[in-house]
């Protein structure tokens, strides 16, 4: 009997000590910062009217941009990914370290203004380039390779408001466009990044050129849709998944916030990542 009792108080006295130790599965925190393109090259599919555009180089925005380091600064990422292919990395790496021998003026593009800002000031030596673009089936390539289908095609997306809600995707996409000019650079970071605008963005995928049919009852649009946006996205996913190579990693992640609507359900979904709000960190 005397025995069983000491076994059963070491027992209490090790578990709790047990209960401590760090778990060796524990998974990798990853931010995903969605963004609108600070320098608009206007490559997307909707284009921000000029109007609407800022200058990030103008002292005011400046002064945002260094806050909205400092706070992202606070989640102590040891590796940055960026919106950029990988055959593109020697010329990061090149510009990168110009910009910390103190040789390179950051340009407009959100990689430098936040990227290289925070890449430096955390001593991160390398920062590293996830994007790629979709591969589309082969009948699509053929539709672009064809002068009279291709104009048709554009002109369902551009000028095609749609039946049930009466808006194209280009008034459904636009909502964000006048916030940095209105509102400032902080406040737009912290609405793109709210659940409810990612569900948004996301939701209009679905219209405009998603429900192209070449021939009723054909599924134009979905491919189209499944090749250069879902396809796409998962090829980057799985380059963050080719640099996560530690389990203390942790990643930010700065891309457009089209992206958000895929990018965070697949890091939602992955066994090893634990996704990370921006909001928090934007203050």
């Amino acid at each position: 009997m005397r025995l069983t009792i000491i076994t059963a108080l070491l027992a209490l006295t090790i578990l709790p000590a047990a209960a401590q130790t760090k778990d060796p599965q524990e998974k990798i925190r990853v931010m995903t910062l969605g963004v609108f393109h600070f320098n608009y090259p206007n490559l997307d599919r909707h284009a921000v009217a000029a109007g609407n555009e800022i200058d990030v180089l103008d002292s005011e925005y400046q002064a945002q941009i260094e806050r909205i380091v400092a706070g992202l600064k606070e989640f102590k990422p040891t590796k940055i990914a960026i919106e950029a292919e990988p055959k593109y990395q020697a010329k990061y790496d090149s510009l990168y370290d110009a910009y910390l021998a103190g040789k390179f003026i950051l340009g407009r593009d959100e990689i430098f203004q936040i990227g290289f800002r925070l890449g430096k000031e955390l001593g991160i030596r390398h920062l590293s380039c996830v994007d790629e673009q979709g591969r589309y089936y082969e009948y699509l390539d053929t539709l672009f390779a064809d002068s009279v289908r291709e104009a048709k095609f554009e002109s369902y997306f551009y000028h095609n408001p749609d039946s049930l809600i009466g808006k194209s995707y280009h008034e459904l996409y636009s909502d964000v466009d006048k916030l940095p000019k209105s509102r400032g650079m902080i406040y737009t970071l912290r609405d793109i990044n709210r659940p409810e605008f990612i569900r948004h963005q996301q939701g209009v995928y679905f219209i405009g050129d998603f429900k192209y049919e070449e021939k009723p009852g054909d599924f134009t649009g979905v491919d189209f849709e499944t090749s250069r946006w879902y396809n796409r996205n998962l090829r980057i996913f799985r380059n963050i998944e080719r640099i996560t190579d530690d389990p203390s990693d942790r990643i930010l992640l700065i891309i457009g916030d089209g992206h958000l609507g895929l990018l965070n359900y697949f890091f939602e979904c992955a066994p090893q990542y634990d996704l990370v709000s921006p909001l928090d960190y934007l203050k």
